[in-house]
This record gives C-alpha cells, sequence and structure tokens, in this order.
C-alpha cells in the first residue's frame, strides 16, 4: 500500500534512515575503520539499503518490519559506545543510538493510525 509521503514522522523516518546509512558507510571506511583503510564491517548498511526502497515508498509492511531491524543498529551502537577505546568511535555510536532510535520511534507514530484503522475495520467486520 503506498501512502502520500506528506506525514511528518514519515519525514523523520526517511531522513534519520538515510543518516544512518552515510554514517555507517563514513565510519567504516574513512572516519573510525575497525582496520587501516576500511573494514568489512561497511556490509552492515546492505538490510538498510534493502528496506530503504519500500520506507521511501511509504509502504506499511516494509516500515513494521524494518521497526524492528533497526533494533539491531541500536543494540551495535550500545555495545561500541561502551566497548571502543577510541573517542570518535564512541562518538559515532552515540549518533548510531539517536538515529536508530530517532527512526524507531518515528516509524511507530507513522504506522499508529493505520494500525487503528485496521483494528477498527476487523471489530466492523466480525459479524454480531
Amino acid at each position: 500500500m503506498n501512502n502520500t509521503p506528506k506525514n511528518p514522522f514519515h519525514l523523520v523516518a526517511c531522513g534519520s534512515l538515510i543518516a544512518l546509512i552515510l554514517l555507517l558507510v563514513l565510519w567504516e571506511m574513512l572516519l573510525a575503520p575497525l582496520r587501516p583503510g576500511g573494514s568489512w564491517m561497511v556490509l552492515k548498511v546492505i538490510p538498510l539499503l534493502y528496506m530503504l526502497r519500500g520506507v521511501l515508498k511509504c509502504q506499511n509492511y516494509t516500515m513494521q518490519w524494518s521497526s524492528m531491524l533497526i533494533l539491531l543498529y541500536f543494540t551495535e551502537g550500545v555495545v561500541r559506545a561502551g566497548s571502543d577505546t577510541l573517542a570518535v568511535s564512541r562518538l559515532l555510536a552515540g549518533l548510531e543510538i539517536i538515529l536508530s532510535v530517532a527512526f524507531f520511534f518515528a516509524a511507530i507514530l507513522y504506522l499508529r493510525p493505520y494500525k487503528k484503522a485496521a483494528k477498527k475495520a476487523a471489530k466492523a467486520a466480525v459479524p454480531h
């Protein structure tokens, strides 16, 4: 189902997802890679790229499963914020946490009216 992308929560979800993709690529290739010259850890953006198309197109199903997938990136940010030795890497982990939380809540708030409408329609469809 395609919806109009004028919802502010959709805009926040798109913006935070794109920013997270850019952050992770820059982090693992330039700013603080695990190995000099870049790291294979940059491949962790592939699931984000996969979900980007559906999120940009306002696909509710993609918004639903991506709101759960983003929690893996939140978890990685928390782990790396507490365990990385480089200050820049801890800062980038903090940004990863902020962007993943922003996406999560924006996706949930974007989907809220659709969930309410679906529950109402299901309730109306049940014969009494």
